[in-house]
């Protein structure tokens, strides 16, 4: 299983069947370091490293911030024959009582930036597409599962919530989970999971929170962001093994 950098239309093609993303190097290095055969290559504009990771031949690639970055690594990432997609990587916390380190695997995701209302549209609805777009059940589960047992975890399954913005106000935090429902907020899950829909991949965005997004998440983020990398990594190492 390997990636062959001499196919038919000049682009590299992939056997490996299993996708990581992460919005920064933070969130990804901790599984780039453990890669086993390792090799890198370039692909529509994004750095692919390919390699065995807990058993299992992956694709890891770092995306960059935001969604419109999320969207075209997705794109590159599908366009390499990948079947499974998992986001890893750090949000803020919405629903109240969740903590820093806490994990929230998505249900589903929404684009809470999106506001169409003046045309009619309900807030945060892209005309012409759905409202939110489902993770995959069977990761899901498996991702539940590996966080469960790793000890000192608390995880829980949520709706997540992405936009080209930075939360860190109480207010938009309480406006957030009741217009919404949402248990996390980043800037990226949502874009996957609507490339990954259109593409019939099944998906799921694990999150391990770095803050609660509550007015202090300038400080928590910086404090807390290795921590969580390592414990998303935990998560992500569990459910290669169990595939």
């Amino acid at each position: 299983m390997t990636v062959q950098n001499t196919s038919l239309s000049g682009q590299p093609t992939a056997t490996a069947t299993i996708g990581i993303i992460g919005a920064m190097d933070e969130e990804i290095h901790q599984l780039t370091a453990d890669l086993l055969d390792g090799q890198t290559f370039q692909h529509q504009g994004s750095t692919f490293h390919q390699g065995r990771l807990f058993g299992q031949q992956v694709l890891i690639t770092k995306c960059g911030i935001g969604k419109v970055n999320a969207a075209m690594t997705t794109q590159a990432l599908l366009s390499l024959g990948i079947q499974k997609i998992i986001f890893t990587g750090v949000a803020g916390g919405v629903t109240p009582g969740l903590q820093v380190g806490d994990i929230v695997i998505s249900t589903d995701l929404i684009q809470h930036d999106v506001d169409v209302t003046p045309l009619g549209y309900q807030l945060g609805l892209i005309p012409d597409e759905q409202f939110s777009w489902n993770a995959d059940e069977q990761l899901q589960a498996l991702a539940l599962e590996s966080a469960q047992q790793i000890e000192g975890i608390h995880a829980v399954k949520g709706r997540i919530a992405s936009g080209d913005q930075f939360i860190a106000s109480k207010d938009r935090v309480r406006w957030m989970h009741d217009t919404f429902q949402v248990a996390a907020a980043e800037m990226e899950g949502a874009a996957v999971a609507q490339v990954a829909s259109k593409w019939g991949v099944p998906f799921v965005v694990i999150r391990s929170l770095s803050d609660t997004a509550d007015g202090e998440a300038n400080v928590d983020y910086r404090s807390f962001m290795p921590l969580v990398a390592i414990r998303a990594k935990s998560v992500v190492r569990g459910m290669l093994q169990r595939m």
